[in-house]
């Protein structure tokens, strides 16, 4: 019988902003979580579940995403974002990205644009 890995597989969620904070600024980041992959795999983890680390005033704790392409300043950027991912790989896990597509930030364009007037078909 094969092992369907999103049934039989240990998940541990880390919400990066206080996970582990590698730059000494008091926000968690992701070359922090780089810092700690060999730790969660030797607990046993298969899968990281990652809360939102997409650019986000924050007003929702990330969950406001105002640009789906940008990684949050304070978290790093998209080369780390490749070597967290690379390193999760490396170590036989797997990643999965808490992405909020059911909503935006206010201050994304696209809320922007929906929002300037009445008649506009994106309303």
């Amino acid at each position: 019988m094969n092992k369907q890995w999103w049934k039989e597989a240990v998940a541990y969620q880390v919400y990066p902003r206080s996970f582990n904070d590698s730059n000494h600024d008091g926000i968690g980041d992701l070359p922090g979580m780089i810092d700690k992959l060999d730790y969660l795999k030797d607990l046993g983890i298969d899968v990281i579940w990652l809360s939102p680390m997409f650019k986000s005033p924050n007003d929702d704790n990330g969950y406001d995403i105002s640009d789906y392409q940008e990684i949050m300043d304070e978290f790093g950027t998209m080369e780390d974002f490749d070597r967290l991912l690379k390193g999760v790989h490396d170590r036989g896990m797997k990643l999965i990205l808490d992405l909020v597509v059911n909503h935006t930030s206010d201050e994304h364009p696209w809320f922007i644009e929906s929002k300037s007037s009445k008649d506009n078909p994106k309303t």
